[in-house]
């Protein structure tokens, strides 16, 4: 399912009406025209991209009379997250883990009473005594 997410997102049209529904439901009246303004396309032509979002799982489509009413569809978007994740920062997770141990390190210290180990080391700094003045 996630190649046909990453081929629907491919095109920058449909990229664009993502945009779009990301702020909200709309027309697909009203899709068509912010289409039509940005890339000059008909609406039979933005009509055939909300086609292959939906088919790829990206949108929804509801009937409200006569007008179809789109929004993204969360279930899709999270198969490109999903997907994307494998490409995380492989450090962060033991990092963030790292940070903890030294955390509890700290709060074991303030507890035994030792409050001088609880402070982070810095950087040395060479320390002149006051110049006297005569």
């Amino acid at each position: 399912m996630a190649g046909a997410v990453f081929d629907a997102l491919g095109d920058p049209v449909r990229r664009r009406i993502l945009e779009l529904l990301s702020l909200g439901e709309r027309p697909a009246g009203a899709i068509a025209d912010a289409l039509h303004a940005q890339f000059g396309i008909s609406q039979p032509a933005a009509s055939q991209h909300l086609r292959v979002l939906r088919e790829a799982g990206l949108v929804t489509v509801r009937a409200e009379g006569t007008r179809r009413i789109y929004g993204v569809d969360s279930a899709g978007v999270a198969v490109a997250q999903e997907w994307l994740a494998r490409f995380a920062d492989p450090f962060a997770q033991p990092l963030d883990a790292l940070e903890t141990e030294l955390a509890r390190g700290r709060r074991a210290r303030r507890r035994a009473g030792n409050p001088d180990q609880t402070r982070e080391p810095g950087p040395t700094t060479e320390r002149r005594p006051p110049r006297a003045t005569a």
